[in-house]
């Protein structure tokens, strides 16, 4: 009896531990800039941090502002990934593009390999905002989960 019971405690702990996941986010950010000034980059963060040591509560009762430095919320150990620029000096590159996409493939493949799973991806742009601004990212998010 006390086996039986022993081995159903175990199954039953395997199957929580099944079902908790583990998500993970790379950004590639890709320059927009004309003329190839920017920077572009795969952004992967290679330490984990607690959102709950940077969070405070605001309440009718206690106001106190979030206090956090950022230096202690600053990430000091990542993966920098060199990207091209959407840009050249001649105008929009297509080659860049497309090698820009032969690397996030490999890098979504590797992950893959690893045992994640791409469950979403979303994206946004900020591009030029009119004469002299220069500046333009377009920002991606990988999130993968296991």
């Amino acid at each position: 009896m006390r086996k039986v019971l022993f081995i159903a405690i175990v199954a039953l702990a395997a199957t929580f531990e099944m079902n908790a996941q583990q998500f993970k986010v790379i950004t590639s950010v890709e320059s927009i800039v004309p003329n190839g000034l920017g920077r572009s980059r795969i952004v992967n963060a290679l330490e984990d941090k607690d959102y709950r040591e940077y969070t405070s509560v605001q309440t009718d009762e206690d106001n106190t502002r979030n206090k956090s430095k950022r230096g202690e919320i600053r990430v000091k150990n990542f993966e920098e990934t060199k990207l091209l620029n959407f840009y050249n000096i001649g105008g929009i590159r297509f080659q860049n593009i497309a090698a820009n996409d032969a690397l996030l493939t490999s890098m979504i493949n590797d992950m893959v390999a690893n045992g994640w799973e791409l469950a979403f991806v979303t994206s946004a742009v900020e591009s030029e905002g009119g004469k002299g601004d220069g500046k333009g990212i377009f920002i991606t998010r990988y999130i993968f989960k296991k």
